[in-house]
């Protein structure tokens, strides 16, 4: 049997999982995903689910592309998202004055579920904020919005 570790890319592997940023964020973001997933349960949603109903609250009827741009989403992954909201009766689809756009809107039905998730995420967030310190939620919400920007510019 063929041993198929190798020192020095398991020396170069070690240094990217210690220090990429990008490593480090996606291992906080599901950490933190799992946190709210389980105090949405209740409700039934996700959380990914609940700031893309949150987002359609806000905005209105808004274009997938626009709505992509926004959350700094991939369109085929906010689409295959959205698909499960339409297929749960949470948002709809209709067509957009150019025949080629469609706008996303959430329905009563996913304005109800929003009015269950709340209570439950202001829950989760105060309990997180209350262990993270709000001093140190203001300055990682602060630092988050620069890495996004930085991130976008191309």
């Amino acid at each position: 049997m063929n041993d198929l570790r190798d020192s020095t890319l398991d020396i170069q592997a070690r240094q990217i999982a210690l220090s990429c940023a990008c490593f480090k964020l996606r291992k906080a973001s599901r950490a933190v995903t799992q946190y709210y997933d389980s105090a949405l349960e209740e409700c039934g949603l996700k959380v990914t689910q609940l700031t893309l109903l949150t987002s359609l609250s806000i905005a209105g009827p808004i274009s997938v592309s626009l709505l992509a741009e926004e959350l700094v989403m991939d369109r085929t992954t906010l689409t295959r998202n959205v698909d499960v909201l339409v297929k749960g009766g949470l948002a709809e689809v209709e067509p957009g004055k150019d025949k080629r756009v469609k706008l996303l809107k959430i329905t009563q039905a996913g304005r109800e579920i929003l009015r269950k998730a709340f209570p439950l995420w202001e829950e989760a967030q105060s309990s997180l904020l209350t262990r993270l310190g709000k001093h140190n939620w203001s300055e990682l919400s602060k630092k988050l919005a620069v890495v996004t920007t930085l991130a976008s510019i191309q």
